[in-house]
């Protein structure tokens, strides 16, 4: 792939009248771990990373251990010494060659971190090697205080397949101001985002079908210009007072018509995805966050 941009962000920038925001922008995306990035890496306790399983469906998941688990071997190469569950669907096809994002966030700081290259798996754990790097501004992100998990009994992780969003799931996600989205373009590779909003802004339609606003951001439009040529994506909602996750594999389309996201204040345009898997995991994570305020820059619903 020449250039920073794949065809589908560039088809998703042109639409959104944003190709010289988007120039702008691609200047800071680095092919290598810049050393002003080194030590917020090594610092953080979790990553969310995203990859394609071997039917071919993206997944999004949380990697956790003791701050140091995560370490810059060279400008381009990052260790991670850990490995998903087995029970997580991302684990059935982590293999060398297998391209990843992952996205590192401090939710007290609101700083954020991407990172996407191609997995080279080892002993007990992997290594990414880096194609593109790069940070994102701190705009969506709600203010939590993590705090270690040594202190919170340990139950046994339970995994657990469902048809359809039932009435607990569905209060869930009605409940999220949070949420990560991992995609995949054939040239372009992997990647994981974040999305936020006061809860509610993530609409559940019926069993299977989600739809959230997209609102304004930094116009690179890097994960609906892999929807806008792979709808295939994956959502990771997480219950950061107990560690439940929520994985939901399957598709997702932008909507353009601005007439349909009148009910979504601040949206410039909607997303609509529609599960094919769920898996609820509890007790999928030791770490526990304190929620301390919302972030500014949230749209209000009135």
């Amino acid at each position: 792939m020449d250039g920073i941009y794949h065809s589908g962000e560039i088809k998703v920038q042109v639409e959104a009248g944003a190709v010289e925001a988007a120039s702008n922008m691609g200047r800071q995306v680095l092919p290598v771990i810049a050393h002003l990035y080194v030590d917020f890496i090594q610092s953080q306790p979790f990553a969310v990373i995203g990859a394609t399983d071997s039917q071919g469906m993206v997944w999004g998941s949380i990697l956790s251990g003791k701050p140091g688990f995560m370490r810059v071997v060279d400008e381009r190469t990052l260790r991670i010494d850990v490995m998903p569950d087995v029970q997580d669907p991302l684990s059935r096809n982590f293999s060398n060659g297998i391209e990843a994002g992952l996205l590192l966030i401090d939710f007290a700081t609101r700083r954020r971190l991407r990172l996407n290259g191609r997995m080279v798996v080892g002993e007990g754990g992997f290594s990414v090697q880096t194609r593109q790097v790069y940070s994102n501004c701190p705009r969506y992100i709600q203010s939590r205080l993590c705090e270690s998990g040594d202190n919170v009994p340990r139950s046994p992780r339970q995994a657990c397949e469902a048809s359809t969003l039932n009435g607990e799931l569905r209060d869930l996600i009605r409940r999220a101001d949070t949420f990560f989205i991992a995609s995949c373009h054939p040239e372009g590779g992997a990647d994981v985002s974040h999305r936020g909003g006061f809860p509610g802004f993530v609409q559940v339609q019926d069993g299977e079908t989600l739809v959230w606003p997209d609102y304004n951001g930094n116009s690179m439009f890097n994960t609906l210009g892999n929807i806008a040529e792979n709808p295939h994506c994956g959502l990771l909602f997480l219950n950061f007072e107990t560690g439940t996750t929520l994985q939901l594999s399957g598709a997702a389309n932008i909507v353009w018509d601005r007439a349909c996201a009148v009910n979504f204040p601040g949206a410039e345009r909607l997303i609509e995805f529609r599960a094919k898997r769920i898996v609820e995991t509890k007790n999928a994570i030791d770490l526990r966050w304190r929620f301390t305020g919302y972030s500014p820059d949230n749209p209000w619903f009135c």
